[in-house]
């Protein structure tokens, strides 16, 4: 069953099997995707696409660039892609419960709600009009305004201005005020994050649903993408509550009889298993009756429907394969240790969809150090296959790679 699963996992989440056409269809699957560390984000996108790494690359940075991709806090809340045509109601879904955990912090720093419409008004106002603006130019229109000042205190070891200055930020993109911008590249090739207003980013026309809908909606595109997967899993995943997933899974069940009785087939199946109670997708290849079979492997995702083995991916370590999950995350157990010492490379070396290592990229002008710390010995194919991953993510950079294997 548990090689089924991760399978299973590995296709419906596109990192194996034929992959997305591009990464707006990518990411339309996964409705988001954490994208907190940028560079690794864009990888994330593109290694799920069709055709070559770079130019996947070059559309994923095109699609930020005109705003069909946004960057923004949502769900959890950290930073995600999103479409910009799902933005406006994941971002309504999301809001209550944002700002309801958001209150704490907020008597901390200060930030009542008279104080927090005055910087929204100040920062939709800087914005306005096509300015992109970089954190600290927000920063310099709420000095401005008498909202955002040094004072040198600090607030559990940080200083209190940058807390401030963060979650006014924050506050403006719950609020549908601020949303990313076009990014700015520095002659070094970092890249700084911009604030556009909402409005010019974000058409009126994007899709709207009522409460209901936008948890059906949620809740189909999650189980799709990331299915087998549980209730709570959903939840932590989206910072709903369980209620909320099952409420969702209620709306899209009645949607479904409906499709079912026109002659149509259910959206998602259920079947237990671990002592789990697992959703997914429905497909010609997996009905609800296989799911329950004696081979549920076979049920799930056959071993016809995988990639040739052995097969290794070099994922970010908030890749969805890996954050779309908290109770049933122990699928992705390899020889790995689950978590990492400091200093060591964070990010995740998978063999057949289970870990085995870790990895990190450190980048120059022209060239590139990728790191890797495997805990397991590599056959002679399994290190054809860590070639072959190495070589994918060359392409993804568009520079020459030099690899560095690590003492475990």
């Amino acid at each position: 069953m548990a090689a089924g699963i991760v399978r299973h996992r590995l296709l419906a989440q596109q990192l194996w099997g034929e992959g997305a056409y591009d990464a707006e269809a990518s990411l339309r699957s996964l409705l988001a995707v954490q994208a907190q560390e940028y560079a690794y984000a864009r990888w994330t996108l593109a290694q799920r696409c069709q055709g070559s790494a770079r130019d996947n690359a070059a559309a994923v940075d095109a699609a930020i660039t005109t705003g069909t991709i946004l960057r923004t806090h949502v769900l959890r809340p950290t930073w995600h892609f999103v479409l910009a045509e799902d933005l406006r109601w994941l971002m309504t879904l999301s809001g209550p419960r944002l700002r309801a955990g958001n209150k704490t912090r907020d008597r901390q720093l200060g930030l009542d709600a008279e104080t927090v419409s005055r910087s929204n008004d100040v920062l939709g106002a800087a914005v306005a009009g096509g300015r992109h603006l970089t954190r600290d130019e927000l920063a310099a229109e709420l000095e401005r305004a008498g909202l955002l000042e040094d004072t040198g205190e600090r607030l559990n070891g940080a200083p209190l201005r940058g807390q401030r200055l963060g979650h006014m930020a924050f506050h403006a993109e719950m609020d549908q005020v601020l949303v990313s911008g076009v990014p700015r590249t520095s002659e070094s090739g970092a890249v700084r994050q911009t604030y556009a207003l909402f409005d010019e980013r974000v058409s009126a026309l994007a899709a709207d649903f009522n409460r209901d809908q936008a948890l059906a909606e949620l809740i189909r595109r999650y189980f799709s993408s990331r299915g087998p997967a549980t209730v709570k899993d959903c939840a932590l995943w989206s910072g709903l509550t369980q209620a909320d997933v099952r409420r969702g899974l209620a709306v899209l069940a009645a949607d479904s009889q409906e499709d079912v009785g026109a002659g149509g087939r259910s959206q998602l199946q259920s079947f237990s298993a671990d002592g789990c109670e697992f959703v997914m997708a429905s497909g010609p290849a997996h009905s609800a009756n296989e799911a329950a079979s004696a081979d549920p492997d076979v049920s799930l995702a056959p071993p016809s429907a995988a990639p040739a083995t052995p097969r290794i991916d070099l994922i970010q370590c908030y890749d969805e394969y890996v954050m779309g999950y908290t109770p049933t995350r122990h699928y992705l157990g390899g020889t790995a240790p689950a978590s990492v010492a400091s200093k060591q490379p964070s990010h995740v070396v998978l063999l057949d969809g289970r870990m085995i290592g870790n990895w990190q990229h450190t980048l120059k002008p022209e060239t590139a150090v990728v790191s890797i710390l495997l805990h397991l010995a590599l056959t002679p194919p399994q290190k054809q296959a860590l070639d072959a991953a190495v070589a994918r993510y060359e392409t993804f950079l568009d520079r020459t790679v030099t690899v560095d294997l690590l003492d475990s």
